[in-house]
């Protein structure tokens, strides 16, 4: 049994999207899911990539990915990652894959002189939890995550509230 985690290649934006829709399906928002295989390809793959993607192979087989893009924190100075996506095929779990993955981003920070591996957890999510507990992971409980979508996003746009 072998496990290769490389970065997706331009004419995988078809698997990039099958993982993110089985994420959405186990996290229970598939219906939120507006991402097109053209848009992933553009933002992996166009001129100016904002969007980097891991694939886990387990015996040559697609088992997992790890979707991330770099963030700066002001307060360190440095640049880091932000984990938007981690997913493993539920009859692929069990077997190292998503820590696989963690540890390959976490080599990309300390590679790069980055500070930090960034990411959400839904809250019910009990086992990604600890799992996330049991790496060194600290919650932070005390931080509430913020969005403005869709009409709203244009109304702040516009200045209408």
């Amino acid at each position: 049994m072998s496990l290769t985690i490389r970065r997706a290649r331009p004419d995988e934006a078809g698997l990039v999207l099958s993982f993110v829709r089985e994420l959405a399906e186990y996290e229970k928002l598939l219906h939120e899911v507006e991402a097109t295989e053209a848009m992933l390809a553009s933002a992996l793959f166009g001129p100016h990539p904002r969007l980097f993607c891991e694939i886990a192979e387990w015996d040559g087989e697609p088992a997992g990915f790890a979707v991330w893009f770099i963030n700066f924190s002001t307060f360190s100075g440095r640049s880091g990652i932000y984990l938007e996506d981690l997913f493993v095929r539920p009859a692929q779990r069990g077997k190292g894959i998503g820590k696989a993955l963690l540890e390959h981003l976490a080599k990309e920070c300390v590679a790069n002189g980055w500070s930090r591996l960034q990411w959400s957890v839904l809250d019910w999510n009990t086992p990604s939890i600890e799992f996330y507990k049991s790496l060194g992971a600290q919650l932070m409980d005390e931080w509430t995550v913020c969005r403005i979508g869709g009409a709203a996003l244009t109304a702040l746009a516009q200045g209408a509230r």
